[in-house]
């Protein structure tokens, strides 16, 4: 019965566009850089190990949106803070792949 809770948090988190681990190990790179640059944050790099939160924490860190810059960016904060824990769940699960992506590829880098 468990293992049905974890499925429907992993089926939630694929099916999040937003998903943090869905966005660095499922797309490109180029994807990521995108998105983070689109959300104008002050980090260099995201690791592949753990990727989806630390993607997450990347959107955290940086200029917090004004009401005249983007409303849509202030609105979707609080979703963002909701994908830390399905993130971890999927980033523990894909960590085997991860680690050997980080060996062999290293941090996904975030050229300004």
């Amino acid at each position: 019965m468990a293992h049905k809770g974890y499925a429907v948090l992993a089926g939630l988190c694929l099916a999040l566009s937003g998903c943090g681990t869905t966005n660095t190990v499922l797309r490109g790179d180029e994807v990521t850089r995108r998105n983070l640059k689109e959300w104008k944050t002050y980090c260099d790099s995201v690791p592949r190990v753990y990727s989806g939160v630390s993607y997450g924490l990347c959107i955290l860190h940086g200029p917090s949106p004004t009401v005249s810059q983007d409303i849509a960016a202030s609105a979707l904060l609080p979703l963002r803070l909701l994908d830390f824990v399905p993130s971890a769940i999927a980033d523990t699960v894909v960590l085997p792949y991860t680690i050997y992506r980080q060996s062999t590829e290293g941090s996904i880098t975030l050229a300004r």
